[in-house]
């Protein structure tokens, strides 16, 4: 059982995460959510907590980003691409109990103060930009930490933010390695 509210994008999204456990929901309805919906997330983020769990595509990381800066303290979960997408689509609700299960387990609170405890260098010396296969590494390094996957820029910010210490960033650059 979840305590947090989740927060998705769609029905669809609500009936995918339905099958693999129970849970509350508010539903964004895509990027044209108002204030309102806010209103309901800062609420059920004060009284409960908040994962965000929205597609791995461009419109599901603008919700997350947009959502994020105006509630803080959120809870983030991530779900692969591939573990997402069926027939060409990519969103939750194409995915299986299972991998709803995992990514809500491995679900990360973001820091509110800006934390640097790796740079540019760190992805560059474990081959994570500036090489071909950067972006395939990155999708599993992002994967095994459950941050998902990101540009390099992006990544670079979850691994500061989402509170993935030196020790579980190396055990999971050996797992990669493997």
């Amino acid at each position: 059982m979840i305590k947090e509210i989740i927060v998705v994008e769609g029905k669809d999204d609500v009936s995918a995460v339905k099958r693999a456990i129970d849970a509350e929901m508010i539903i964004t309805g895509g990027f044209g959510f108002g204030e309102k919906t806010i209103e309901r997330i800062k609420t059920a983020a004060n009284r409960r907590g908040v994962i965000i769990f929205t597609d791995p595509d461009f419109a599901g990381e603008k919700i997350r980003k947009t959502i994020s800066s105006q509630v803080p303290g959120c809870k983030h979960a991530f779900l692969p691409k591939d573990q997402a997408s069926k027939d060409g689509d990519i969103g939750i609700e194409n995915a299986s109990p299972e991998n709803i299960i995992a990514a809500l387990k491995r679900a990360r609170s973001e820091s509110i103060e800006k934390v640097e405890g790796f740079t540019r260098n760190d992805l560059l010396y474990n081959g994570l930009i500036g090489f071909n296969g950067s972006a395939y590494r990155r999708d599993k390094l992002g994967k095994i930490l459950g941050i998902g996957y990101g540009n390099a820029k992006q990544f670079l910010s979850r691994l500061n933010n989402y509170g993935v210490s030196r020790q579980e960033f190396e055990k999971a650059i050996e797992k990669l390695e493997e």
